[in-house]
């Protein structure tokens, strides 16, 4: 395969591969606390590896056909790039058919496979006159085609979320790349393969979800010897966004992890909000103190629990955070 395959690791212990969905990126995609959360949840007490597929997000750039086989290349680039020669993976949406693929194809390489949010033959998401319809507005215009999909996968989410969503889908491909991706996954059937999968395996779906019919996960579930299937409550597609502490408990108890003590917030309080919403003015900590009627020492200490609280590194990303979250302030 040619070119380079980006892929980041979290926490630690035995290694839960993640094959993403539509479109990822590392580094922005762990900008959006929703994101970010859910990934740690799911790395505590695993080593969570995330990768970009060629020509998404840190990964090099890649205009070849999209095919199944280039999937799988992909995910054995990244575990031999680690050493990994067994381990559990978790596959969602587009990428919820490639770890079912991938299991049946190296039933001595998986462990346990997690499928969320998937689908057993593309030709069930939709009508072909949809499909049309929104492979034809993502090549004539990314953003509203962006936009479009980000209400459907993730209608849940607040405005400044869905935003956030989706300009990060913008800048993990260009239209190209999404509508080849697109198309993959219209394209794909793994149900033949499905037999073949010896990994016990879990196959969860929300089920109000609207980018991906609950009945296609049954499918899986019918098709995969053993696979046990569990209906979550809520219409988001992406995992991140709705009752996301439900899926994270269902795939830790499968996993055989312990439940999480308790979820980490991912909101501000009132104070840390105001003092986000100065920094993305531009004040600085002096004319945030003076703003505030603080010290400046207390305007830096704000700043530092509120870059802990959402993991951030710069000043920049909080203000980017808070103009996401409130596009109209």
């Amino acid at each position: 395969m040619a070119g380079r395959v980006a892929y980041a690791l979290t926490g630690s212990g035995p290694f839960l591969l993640v094959a993403p969905g539509w479109l990822s990126h590392l580094e922005l995609g762990w900008a959006i606390p929703a994101e970010r959360m859910f990934h740690e949840s799911l790395s505590s007490g695993r080593t969570l590896v995330r990768y970009d597929r060629p020509g998404c997000g840190l990964s090099d750039a890649y205009d070849g056909p999209r095919t199944m086989a280039l999937e799988l290349a992909t995910i054995a680039a990244v575990t031999e790039a680690l050493g990994v020669t067994r381990c559990d993976v978790l596959g969602w949406s587009l990428g919820a058919a490639v770890a079912a693929q991938w299991a049946a194809d190296q039933p001595e390489k998986v462990s346990r496979l997690v499928l969320y949010g998937g689908w057993a033959t593309g030709d069930a998401i939709g009508d072909e006159d949809s499909k049309r319809h929104v492979l034809g507005l993502l090549a004539s215009h990314w953003g509203l085609g962006s936009d479009l999909l980000t209400d459907l996968f993730a209608p849940e989410a607040d405005a400044g979320t869905r935003l956030a969503l989706a300009r990060y889908q913008r800048a993990a491909s260009s239209p190209e790349t999404a509508v080849a991706l697109l198309r993959l996954a219209y394209a794909l059937d793994v149900l033949p393969s499905l037999a073949r999968v010896q990994a016990p395996t879990l196959v969860l779906h929300r089920s109000g979800d609207r980018a991906a019919p609950f009945d296609q996960s049954r499918v899986l579930a019918d098709a995969i010897p053993g696979a046990q299937l569990v209906e979550l409550v809520g219409r988001s597609h992406l995992p991140a966004i709705g009752d996301v502490e439900s899926l994270v408990e269902q795939v830790r108890r499968f996993l055989g992890l312990p439940r999480l003590r308790r979820t980490v917030p991912t909101g501000l309080t009132a104070r840390q909000t105001e003092v986000a919403a100065l920094v993305a003015d531009g004040l600085t900590n002096r004319q945030l103190a003076d703003r505030l009627g603080i010290t400046e020492r207390s305007a830096e200490s704000h700043l530092e629990r509120i870059r802990l609280r959402l993991g951030f590194r710069s000043r920049s990303q909080v203000a980017a955070w808070y103009v996401a979250r409130h596009p109209h302030k």
